[in-house]
C-alpha cells in the first residue's frame, strides 16, 4: 500500500475577499504539511497537492468544516511519494484563464454531465463530435479515440479556435472533456452561449473515468499529461497503446522534457537518448543560444557544443540522400 496521495479537486463558489483569504488557507496547509498548487478566486477554489494518508485526510476535513468548500468532490489517487516539490497558495481572478468577454459562471450555465459509461457510449456514436478540451501538448500524449485536437497551447485560446472552426461543429452533438473536469465546467457553458445547442461534458474528469470501476479508462489512447511531478499517468487499465512520438525520430515514447531555451520552453516528447543528443532543444536556434540551460548545467565548452552540432548536422545529411 502507498503511503502518500494526490488530491485534485475544485469547487466553483463564491469566497468573499478571496485575495485574503489565500495567505490564511497556504498557513493551513504548511500546518497539515501539504505540497502542491492551490489557485483561489472570487469564483472558488482549483488544486491539487499531495501528502500522506493522515495528511490528505486532514486536509479533506478542514475543507469538509468549511461551508464554502464542505461538498467539495476529492478524486483520489495512491502515490510513492510527494508529487510536489514545493507548496504555491495563490490568488487568482480566474480559476481556469478563459479571460472571456462575457465570463460564464458554470453553477448557472454549463453543458450536460455524462458519468463514464454514459461517456463511454455516446462517444461511439456517429453522430457526435468528440472535443479534447485541453492544449496540444497534453492531447499528444494521450487522449480519447478519435477525439479532435485543438491547435492550441493554452486553454485561454480555445474559444477562437472554435470560432475559427465553427463550420466543423455546428448542428452536431459535442462532447467534451479534460483532466479533472474544471475546464469543461466553463467551457462547456461558453459553447451553450456560443450558440451551440447539444453539449456535454464527461463529469469528474479523465482521472476519474480512469478511475471508474465499469469502464476501467476504456477507449483511452496513450497517458494522461498531469501538472506535477510525476508528469504522466496511465488511464487505460484494459490496453496501453503508446500513441506520442519522439520529436526528433518518430519512435514511440510518452516521456516529456522542456526546450532548453528558457524563453522558448517548449514541451517536447523524447528519449533520454535523444535529449542528450540534441541538447534538450527543438531548434538550431534554440541550441546556439547562450542562455542554453542544458550547456549550462552540463558546463559545455564551445568545442563540445560544436562537436555534438557537427553530429547533428551529418545526420541530417545523411538522412537527406
Amino acid at each position: 500500500m502507498n503511503d502518500y496521495r494526490v488530491l485534485l479537486y475544485y469547487n466553483y463558489t463564491q469566497v468573499e475577499d478571496a485575495e485574503a483569504y489565500a495567505p490564511q488557507h497556504k498557513a493551513k496547509c504548511e500546518e497539515i504539511g501539504l505540497l502542491g498548487r492551490i489557485l483561489i478566486s472570487e469564483e472558488g477554489i482549483n488544486g491539487t497537492c499531495s501528502g500522506t494518508v493522515e495528511q490528505t485526510d486532514a486536509y479533506m476535513e478542514y475543507m469538509k468544516n468549511d461551508p464554502r468548500f464542505k461538498d467539495t468532490v476529492f478524486k483520489i489517487e495512491e502515490t510513492d511519494g510527494h508529487a510536489f516539490k514545493k507548496l504555491k497558495v495563490k490568488y487568482r481572478k480566474e480559476l481556469v484563464t478563459l479571460r472571456l468577454e462575457d465570463d460564464v459562471d458554470p453553477n448557472k450555465l454549463t453543458g450536460q454531465y455524462l458519468e463514464p459509461k454514459e461517456f463511454y457510449e455516446q462517444i461511439q456514436r456517429e453522430d457526435t463530435i468528440v472535443l479534447d478540451a485541453r492544449n496540444d501538448y497534453e492531447y499528444d500524449l494521450g487522449h480519447f479515440r478519435g477525439a479532435i485536437r485543438p491547435d492550441i497551447r493554452n486553454f485561454r485560446d480555445l474559444p477562437q479556435w472554435i470560432r475559427d472552426n465553427k463550420e466543423k461543429f455546428m448542428d452536431k452533438k459535442i462532447i467534451t472533456y479534460c483532466t479533472g473536469g474544471i475546464r469543461c465546467e466553463k467551457f462547456s457553458g461558453w459553447l451553450l452561449k456560443e450558440g451551440f445547442e447539444d453539449v456535454a461534458q464527461l463529469h469528474g474528469g479523465i482521472v476519474t473515468y480512469g478511475q471508474d470501476p465499469e469502464v476501467q479508462g476504456d477507449l483511452w489512447d496513450g497517458q494522461l499529461y498531469v501538472f506535477d511531478e510525476r508528469i504522466s499517468v496511465p488511464v487505460n487499465r484494459k490496453e496501453h497503446v503508446v500513441i506520442a512520438r519522439d520529436f526528433y525520430d518518430g519512435e514511440p515514447c510518452e516521456r516529456y522534457v522542456n526546450c532548453a531555451y528558457p524563453p522558448c520552453n517548449q514541451k517536447i516528447i523524447c528519449s533520454e537518448e535523444n535529449e542528450h543528443k540534441y541538447m534538450r532543444s527543438c531548434s538550431h536556434e534554440c541550441r546556439t543560444h547562450p542562455e542554453n540551460r542544458y550547456v549550462q548545467e552540463y558546463g559545455m565548452t564551445e568545442e563540445e557544443v560544436a562537436e555534438r552540432l557537427a553530429v547533428i548536422e551529418r545526420e541530417k545529411e545523411t538522412a537527406a540522400i
